[in-house]
């Protein structure tokens, strides 16, 4: 028998207090906190040999990765170079909600914004009293963003959200550090940038988007971005304000959803010689071409390993043998 949902969330809220571009933790006024994230031991579910359910097998072999014509030369997108890429398997989806949801219920499992209290919020899900009140925590580089107390992967749009209505809508609110947990978890771990990229390009050479050059094929929208003037309107024109379920829009042809739009996506490889911080690829529902056009496949951008925000989740892959 299943539990009603509002009964799960109070299973976990009770385990959570036993236990106490995108913006980084460090870029707003806040105090910096500190937080530990080691190995966990898991139910006797995990950690067994993962299935294929779900995912998709991709050849490797040599790819074109990078381009010649960099839109953010600063983000080290180019030069466009081979790179060999050993098979591998990836997720269809990018881990949902629901996923999410039952590897927490399994462990325990507590997320890092949990442990520091906060997390990123984009400022148009906030009230004009909320954003008021929460004026000293934006970020300082990008001030749309603003640091939200009690903001977590169950309360993604601040602490009265849930997400019964968005269970098959990607989690957010992940840190690197939580999506390596949750992969270890699966039997899985997190792709290379190199895999991520293959993966995304579909097969296709030097194109900009998983299915070629056109935003908007047959007039249509194929992912998940801001429509209208960043950041004071969204037209939402695709259907979406915040996140899409993550099985929305065409897949590209090696059958993966959304790997333009919808939410950035953590990589296993760092960002230049910095062990800090992450690679993360794909762009989010709140890029727009006029400020962030990062939902190109050559595009590239970091967070800290222990940032988390309202428009960053991850996929998993897995070595094919």
């Amino acid at each position: 028998m299943y539990l009603p949902i509002y009964l799960i969330f109070n299973l976990i809220s009770g385990v959570l207090m036993d236990c106490g571009c995108t913006s980084s933790r460090e870029s707003t006024l806040n105090t910096k906190c500190t937080s530990e994230t080691g190995d966990k031991k898991y139910s006797k579910q995990a950690y067994n040999s993962f299935t294929m359910e779900e995912m998709v097998l991709i050849q490797g072999g040599i790819f074109e990765m990078g381009t010649n014509k960099p839109v953010f030369p600063a983000d080290f997108e180019g030069p466009a170079r081979n790179r060999t890429v050993a098979p591998f398997y990836l997720d269809i989806y990018e881990v949902s909600n629901k996923n999410f949801l039952d590897f927490v219920i399994d462990t325990g499992y507590i997320t890092e914004a949990e442990k520091f209290g906060d997390s990123f919020i984009f400022e148009m899900f906030l009230s004009d009293e909320e954003r008021s009140k929460l004026e000293p925590f934006r970020a300082v580089h990008a001030p749309w963003w603003i640091k939200m107390k009690e903001v977590t992967w169950s309360k993604p749009q601040g602490p009265n959200s849930s997400i019964e209505e968005k269970l098959k809508h990607p989690v957010v609110h992940v840190s690197w550090n939580d999506a390596v947990q949750y992969c270890k978890y699966k039997n899985k771990r997190l792709p290379t940038e190199a895999e991520w990229e293959m993966a995304c390009r579909g097969g296709l050479k030097q194109k900009l988007y998983p299915w070629g050059n056109k935003l908007n094929p047959r007039d249509e929208h194929w992912m998940n971005i801001w429509q209208g003037e960043f950041p004071k309107i969204n037209t939402a024109d695709d259907g979406f304000l915040g996140t899409a379920p993550v099985n929305h829009f065409p897949p590209n042809k090696f059958g993966l959803y959304n790997m333009a739009g919808n939410v950035w996506e953590w990589t296993a490889d760092n960002w230049t010689d910095d062990a800090e911080s992450k690679v993360k690829k794909g762009g989010s529902f709140l890029c727009h071409e006029s400020y962030c056009w990062r939902y190109r496949c050559a595009a590239r951008s970091f967070n800290t390993k222990d940032s988390s925000s309202s428009n960053l989740g991850f996929r998993c892959a897995a070595d094919a043998k």
